[in-house]
């Protein structure tokens, strides 16, 4: 269990973890009906290019068992339930129950009948060994523990297969200047005039700076326990790809 009086990160402030729990799922159920539109926005639409980059890399087959991890509103699940098919299972997971029913509602729009559970990512309900992939798109950086987390998705991965994390990342250092100035400047301003919420997208680019870079994150997934650990940026590094292997 968490330490009642130890502190963690909430974009730029420090907070009780308790208090960072309950202050970001504030923020994903005032986001969640707007959420897709503004990805959109904010990436220009580059972000389906970037969550198909990561289905590719999956390297799927039919029959595979997926865990997509902070799933939300289900872009990379709806995916991967296609290249897995009716044989192969995708579970859907998030601890935001607001994302994760409009998730599991455009699942099943799609016609793909998958399992959805709201459950929190450092302490996952599925046994050791399960899944071929374990997938999270954008979702770690909201992690309080990300080391609890990385380790939970080891601990239910079959011996050989993959984890794929993407997320935002350390852009280009010649483009940082003009990337920080769309970050806390733009980004806020969109997130007032489509979804109603300065404060929220002004929290998601603050996370995005307190998130660890390449190198960090490559370090942390193979403390984790993972192998032939790799990364691919993508956006100039603005967005970033890792891959680990469970070996063993």
């Amino acid at each position: 269990m968490n330490d009642a009086s130890s502190s963690t990160h909430f974009g730029f402030e420090q907070v009780p973890e308790e208090q960072k729990v309950r202050r970001v799922a504030q923020v994903f159920d005032s986001v969640a009906q707007r959420y897709d539109v503004m990805n959109d926005v904010m990436s220009a639409g580059m972000h389906r290019l970037w969550k198909s980059f990561t289905v590719n890399q999956a390297a799927l087959r039919p029959g595979m068992r997926v865990l997509d991890v902070a799933g939300g509103t289900a872009d990379l699940a709806r995916a991967m339930a296609r290249r897995v098919g009716d044989e192969g299972e995708v579970w859907l997971t998030d601890i935001n129950g607001s994302m994760l029913t409009i998730g599991r509602d455009r699942m099943l729009d799609d016609g793909l009948v998958q399992p959805a559970v709201q459950c929190d990512a450092e302490y996952l309900p599925f046994p050791d060994a399960y899944f071929d992939r374990v997938t999270v798109a954008f979702g770690l950086r909201n992690m309080t523990h990300k080391d609890r987390a990385l380790a939970q998705m080891r601990r239910v991965l079959k011996p050989g297969g993959k984890l794929l994390v993407l997320e935002f990342s350390r852009i280009w250092k010649p483009l940082a200047p003009i990337y920080d100035r769309y970050s806390f400047s733009v980004l806020p301003w969109m997130g007032r005039r489509i979804a109603d919420d300065a404060d929220s997208y002004r929290y998601l680019a603050e996370s995005i700076r307190m998130h660890p870079d390449q190198q960090t994150l490559k370090a942390m997934i193979e403390d984790a326990g993972f192998k032939r650990v790799r990364y691919f940026n993508l956006a100039a590094g603005a967005v970033a790809l890792h891959e680990g292997v469970r070996i063993g």
